[in-house]
Formats: C-alpha cells, structure tokens, sequence
C-alpha cells in the first residue's frame, strides 16, 4: 500500500495537471467516477476473452499495456479522493478492518463465498 507521502505526491502531481491544462473545471467527483470506471473497463479488455492461466503470464507487452490501464484508475481515483477529501490510505485501512470483521479466516479459508452466506 502506498503511504501517505505517496499519495500526496501524486495527489499535488495531479493538482497541478490540470491546474496547467484548465482541467480542474472538469474534474467534478461525477465525472471522475464516471471516467474511472470507464479506465476500469478498459483494464478488463486486456483480459477479455483469455483464460484464467493466460491472465496470469500476460505477454511483456500486454503487461505493460494493463500497466498503464491500472495507472490511469489509481490516478482517477486519487483526484476523486482529493475532490472529495477522502483519506484514500485511511479509508482503505479502514474497510480492510471491516472487511477483517466481516470474512473471519477461521471461516472464509479457501472460500470464495460472500460474507452474507456465512
């Protein structure tokens, strides 16, 4: 997980983005969300249609590419977390604790059911 160092360099990186391009008039958290999960759609494409083995050993090329993908949804999220004021490294400690509580390891080990139907 980045830490809060990290995330505030790239949060400033990103201010001053589209701060020089004019952008931040643009970056409403509707339109954020709304892209992110445009990029996230465009991550699953790289896996679309291969298997479970092939998208494990991705080809260096495609690696890279889904690389790429993944960065573009860490940055959208990290600007909607800045519009927002979320703590993103809070947050995610946060809903890993509740998520702690909700899937027990004692119970859940090698289960991929969800935490309602236990």
């Amino acid at each position: 997980m980045p830490n809060s160092s990290d995330l505030l360099m790239l949060r400033d990186k990103l201010r001053a983005f589209a701060e020089a391009r004019d952008w931040d008039q643009f970056h409403s958290p509707k339109n954020l969300s709304m892209a992110l999960t445009v990029e996230a759609a465009e991550l699953l494409e790289h896996f679309q249609w291969i298997t479970e083995t092939q998208s494990a050993e991705l080809p260096p090329d495609d690696k890279l590419a889904v690389g790429e993908e993944m960065a573009d949804i860490l940055l959208y999220l990290v600007r909607l977390s800045d519009k927002l004021g979320v703590d993103l490294r809070e947050a995610t400690l946060h809903k890993l604790e509740k998520n702690a509580l909700k899937y027990p390891a004692d119970q859940v080990r090698g289960s991929a059911k969800k935490y309602s139907k236990y």
